[in-house]
């Protein structure tokens, strides 16, 4: 069964990091475009960083120079790292795998930056 399952959330104060991690079961990553969303209370989910089968990397204006997306393809997990976090970075973190095969979603993990 194809599953993507998200760890590594938690609280932490701004100015802070934490790493994300999406191990995912069924599904081989290294086929699979890979991104990092959000969803914050009363908004839309949005594209936080995506990466490519083929290694190309995208980030949304708001976490360019924070947050670094990346993949252990031997691992099948595809991690965030984010940095110097922000209190408008709290939200809940979903991952995706998307090919022609399927798209695939987590649960989410919830990040919370509050001092």
């Amino acid at each position: 069964q194809e599953q993507l399952v998200e760890s590594g959330g938690g609280s932490v104060q701004p100015g802070g990091s934490l790493r994300l991690f999406c191990a995912a079961s069924g599904i081989i990553v290294g086929f699979f475009a890979v991104g990092w969303y959000r969803q914050a209370p009363g908004k839309q989910r949005e594209l936080v960083a995506g990466n490519t089968s083929r290694g190309s990397t995208n980030y949304a204006d708001s976490v360019k120079g924070r947050f670094t997306i990346s993949r252990d393809n031997a691992k099948n997990t595809v991690y965030l790292q984010m940095s110097s976090l922000k209190p408008e970075d709290t939200a809940v973190y979903y991952c995706n795998a998307d090919a022609l095969t399927g798209s695939y979603w987590g649960q989410g993990t919830q990040v919370t930056v509050s001092s």
